[in-house]
């Protein structure tokens, strides 16, 4: 902790602790003021409050000991056996300090009311008599809240590390789930410029330097688990071109995108599984090829993303039966750590043909933009 701040914590705490000591004798002022009212003599309320006050901040002076008390010997678990004696034992002897000190100052200054004393020793012993089980119980009350605030200060502290973890964990798991992908990326992008190396050399050497521009806009953001949507279809649109030479008049692309949704941020890397699902198992098996379309809409907060084909689709339309792969699976577990149950990842196969994947996420801006 900075120095400073440590500094500035330290006079506010005994700040408010003079403060607690202040109300404490404004308290007792109070009932005692009240209980003066049926006297035949009432004081001035000013003489009651100054008593008071002198007595509080007596307790105050004996604060800073009272505290190391018990921080050095706390009502933990393991440790109460030997902290209950020892507090007994100094919450007495506080007792006695305090109403030695109170029975010194306080005569001085004509309390009690109406009586005098030939000596401190007499006037100790009335204090004592009068006074010295409260002063035992304030004693425990100052031990006692001190260890519930302090209790309650571990408990913040156990919760604040436990969801540092939590999210460490999390941020882990999307890290790994993320770098899943660029092998699975990199060796299906390499197949592809080695069906076309001895085919059409010019094209798989323009692929080649598609691929390198990928890679860089990959490991640009290798750390970042969210990016602009802008920047996603940049990505998307150089992996496109890969896949259009390679495919050439069978693979058609239709984008429709919300100019209101370019700066929606979204997971890095969150598009181009799917397109690439979409044309392995839609596009690809069909002899004419087919068309994706993508489109994106921004609706009551939230970001609406759709990748869908006219390939082949699935058997009987039934989407309980689809076999997700590297592409889908890892897409879903990504979502459901990044927002949890406020997103939608649906599956659906359109009446004509093939598979329409949609995702449904909060709506914000990035920070990347």
């Amino acid at each position: 902790m900075d120095p400073e701040n440590f500094r500035n914590r330290r006079t506010f705490k005994w700040i408010a602790i003079f403060g607690v000591w202040t109300l404490f004798a404004l308290f007792f002022t109070s009932m005692f003021a009240f209980q003066n009212q049926l006297s035949k003599e009432p004081l001035p309320i000013w003489r009651i409050l100054s008593w008071q006050l002198v007595s509080g901040y007596i307790w105050f002076a004996l604060s800073p000991a009272i505290l190391f008390l018990a921080k050095r010997f706390p009502f933990e678990e393991g440790k109460w056996k030997l902290s209950l004696p020892i507090h007994v034992v100094t919450g007495i002897l506080t007792a006695l300090v305090q109403l030695a000190l109170d029975a010194f100052i306080l005569t001085k200054m004509g309390y009690p009311p109406g009586r005098e004393f030939p000596n401190f020793l007499e006037a100790y012993k009335v204090f004592l008599l009068v006074n010295v089980h409260l002063s035992i119980l304030i004693y425990f009350g100052v031990v006692g809240i001190w260890s519930a605030y302090n209790y309650y200060q571990k408990y913040r502290e156990r919760e604040l590390r436990n969801s540092q973890l939590e999210a460490r964990l999390a941020q882990s798991r999307l890290q790994v789930l993320k770098m899943q992908l660029h092998p699975h990326f990199l060796f299906n992008t390499l197949n592809a410029i080695s069906e076309l190396v001895h085919r059409d050399p010019d094209a798989a050497d323009h692929m080649l330097t598609d691929l390198s521009d990928l890679l860089r806009m990959s490991f640009e953001n290798l750390e970042v688990q969210e990016i602009s949507l802008k920047q996603e279809l940049e990505f998307l649109r150089k992996y496109l071109e890969i896949e259009q030479m390679r495919f050439q008049d069978r693979l058609k692309v239709e984008m429709d995108i919300a100019p209101d949704t370019l700066d929606a941020s979204v997971p890095n890397m969150i598009l181009q599984p799917l397109v690439e699902n979409a044309i392995k198992h839609g596009i690809s098996p069909k002899a004419e090829g087919g068309r994706i379309d993508i489109e994106s809409v921004r609706s009551n907060g939230h970001l609406l993303i759709s990748v869908s084909d006219n390939g082949l689709g699935v058997p009987s339309g039934d989407v309980s039966n689809v076999t997700e792969g590297v592409g889908l699976s890892n897409t879903r577990r990504r979502l459901k750590h990044l927002y949890g149950d406020s997103h939608r990842f649906v599956l659906d196969s359109p009446a004509e043909s093939g598979l329409k994947v949609s995702l449904e996420i909060p709506f914000k801006e990035s920070d990347a933009i």
